[in-house]
């Protein structure tokens, strides 16, 4: 599902229009990245929580050459899925 047919469900499930709908979608995935910008976890029941993550600086390989290199620290987002979503899948 890309971002114009999350947009189109949520017109057709709230009975806004597109451009009501393409605003309150972006104002989900805005106020998400804000947060997680400030390292906050972002909950949402029966759904998942978005948290971030610390990766230490570690040692990689490149595939093609196979000269080892150092990768920076770096902060990664992640998405952990409720049992309600999982159960829901399976």
């Amino acid at each position: 599902m890309s971002k114009k047919d999350l947009i189109d469900a949520v017109a057709t499930a709230t009975a806004l229009s597109k451009e009501q709908a393409t605003q309150a979608v972006d104002a989900v995935i805005s106020h998400i990245q804000a947060s997680m910008k400030r390292g906050e976890e972002v909950r949402i029941p029966g759904f998942g929580t978005f948290k971030v993550t610390k990766r230490a600086a570690r040692k990689a390989r490149n595939p093609q050459t196979g000269v080892e290199m150092m990768l920076k620290a770096s902060v990664v987002p992640k998405f952990s899925a409720s049992k309600n979503l999982k159960e829901a899948l399976n």
